[in-house]
């Protein structure tokens, strides 16, 4: 082996040493990592065109669970008051707070400015940038929260000014919806909207904004693409990808409701914003009527505890049954990526027979909070669907508990007071096809007496000579296919 080859192995087995050396000290920094890539193009992060492990290196904005970190990141929260009268400030504020602690942050400190508008270059003003950089280092804070969605070159000049991550509250709540999703069509609705947030977001520098040189030998035929450009055709791609995958989960949904609008069977749909108590009030039903059955589904004092769309089948004594489903929750500014990407999901509400609006009366701006779940439905085209509203967690007001006027019922679901009033008031509404009949059944349609035992209430059984009589609550539609029995 000649000399040259020698020097060039040493060369680079120094190399190696020395970058090795560089990824433990970026490791530990929190800057970079090992990733394994199941596929093309599987993290846009990532150097790989191929499966294996590649060295990446992690966004600012990308924060680890509290899992994986031994204490929580430090935050500083920063808004604009705009004066919006129809914007609540300081409540946006106390949420953002909210999302920070649900995403395992811990909110050290606040600062807010009175403007007409947001900077368009750095959102706040250049006076309040000089005062946050001693509070950063005071409270040493590993990030900035900011309470309205910035655009790329904003975080681009405050991370540049401040030194500091800056996550924008549409990061959040995309990072809080990819923690908690559990089923696969939640994981690739959270990662469609992730990457559509990330597109107009990705910024070339020096080698990125380096052309591929394109032709053979040394003809150079094209000036081809930048690596920015190549990264945007990756995600593009990507997106793509997801979204074929994710029409077919659509699909299958679809065939779902259909199936249920051919069972004739009433489907009633719990909204809300988010932690206002659906998922307990779904136990709640579940518990009452199904008490030997596991079925409840997953319900925890959090801010989107759940994410994905749950159906149960309640089937009350006298044999009437209706579907109830279970909703993402609301949240002020809640991202259009992820309205777009949940889209398929929301619109259970569309079919429902009846809307059920829980509300966590305990919250001193609960009106507020109702306001933006009414916005939503009426952006997702609810239209003259009816509406109860279910004041949950009323205990806490020290007010009579339960409580019907009219469409408004004061309950506690997580006590189970209150759950029969709001069963009637939802009965009165999604049951009035039915009607009160007599019917003699010859006594070789055996097969009838069968059916209407299972799906109509049956109050009465007489048995007469020409047949057996029934005295039942059954649906109109059956009333009207077996006319010919009725007396």
């Amino acid at each position: 082996m000649c000399t040259t080859h020698l020097l060039k192995i040493e060369l680079n087995i120094y190399r190696v040493v020395f970058f090795w050396c560089l990824f433990q000290l970026e490791m530990a920094r929190g800057k970079c990592g090992l990733l394994h890539v199941p596929s093309v193009y599987s993290n846009p992060f990532t150097k790989s065109t191929g499966r294996g492990l590649c060295f990446f290196h992690a966004p600012k904005y990308m924060i680890g669970s509290e899992e994986g970190m031994e204490e929580k990141l430090k935050a500083i929260a920063i808004g604009v008051n705009t004066k919006d009268k129809n914007n609540d400030f300081d409540y946006s504020m106390l949420e953002l707070k909210g999302l920070a602690e649900a995403r395992h942050i811990d909110v050290v400190g606040e600062l807010t400015q009175n403007l007409p508008r947001p900077n368009h270059v750095h959102y706040i003003g250049k006076g309040k940038i000089d005062e946050l950089l001693p509070l950063i280092e005071e409270w040493e804070a590993d990030v900035l929260i900011t309470n309205d969605e910035l655009a790329p070159s904003q975080i681009r000049v405050l991370e540049e000014k401040l030194d500091v991550r800056v996550m924008d509250r549409t990061m959040l709540i995309l990072d809080i919806f990819a923690e908690r999703a559990k089923t696969r069509e939640a994981q690739l609705q959270v990662e469609v909207a992730q990457l559509q947030y990330m597109l107009p977001r990705l910024v070339g520098r020096r080698e990125s904004l380096g052309r591929q040189g394109g032709g053979a030998g040394l003809a150079n035929r094209g000036a081809g693409e930048t690596k920015l450009e190549l990264d945007r055709r990756r995600i593009e791609e990507k997106i793509t990808a997801l979204n074929k995958e994710l029409d077919s989960l659509v699909d299958l949904r679809t065939t779902q409701r259909k199936q249920r609008q051919k069972s004739e069977i009433p489907v009633v749909s719990l909204v809300g914003y988010t932690n206002a108590g659906k998922s307990t009030t779904m136990n709640a039903f579940v518990e009452t009527f199904h008490p030997n059955e596991n079925k409840q589904v997953f319900e925890k004092d959090m801010l989107f505890a759940t994410l994905e769309t749950s159906v149960r089948n309640i089937t009350l004594p006298d044999k009437k049954s209706f579907l109830l489903t279970d909703t993402v929750g609301f949240v002020n500014k809640l991202p259009h990526q992820l309205v777009k990407a949940f889209r398929s999901t929301l619109e259970e509400v569309l079919e429902a027979d009846l809307i059920i609006h829980v509300v966590d009366y305990s919250d001193p701006h609960y009106e507020k909070l109702m306001k933006v779940t009414d916005q939503t439905l009426e952006d997702l085209g609810t239209g003259d669907t009816p509406v109860i509203y279910a004041f949950n967690k009323a205990e806490r007001m020290e007010e009579e508990v339960p409580r019907v006027e009219k469409d408004r019922i004061y309950l506690s679901a997580k006590n189970r007071i209150g759950i029969d009033e709001l069963l009637e008031v939802v009965k009165s509404y999604i049951f009035k096809d039915y009607k009160r009949c007599q019917m003699l059944i010859p006594f070789d349609k055996g097969h009838l007496i069968a059916y209407f035992n299972e799906n109509a209430n049956v109050l009465e059984t007489e048995y007469e000579e020409s047949g057996t009589k029934l005295t039942l609550e059954c649906k109109t539609s059956d009333a009207e296919r077996y006319k010919e029995y009725l007396m």
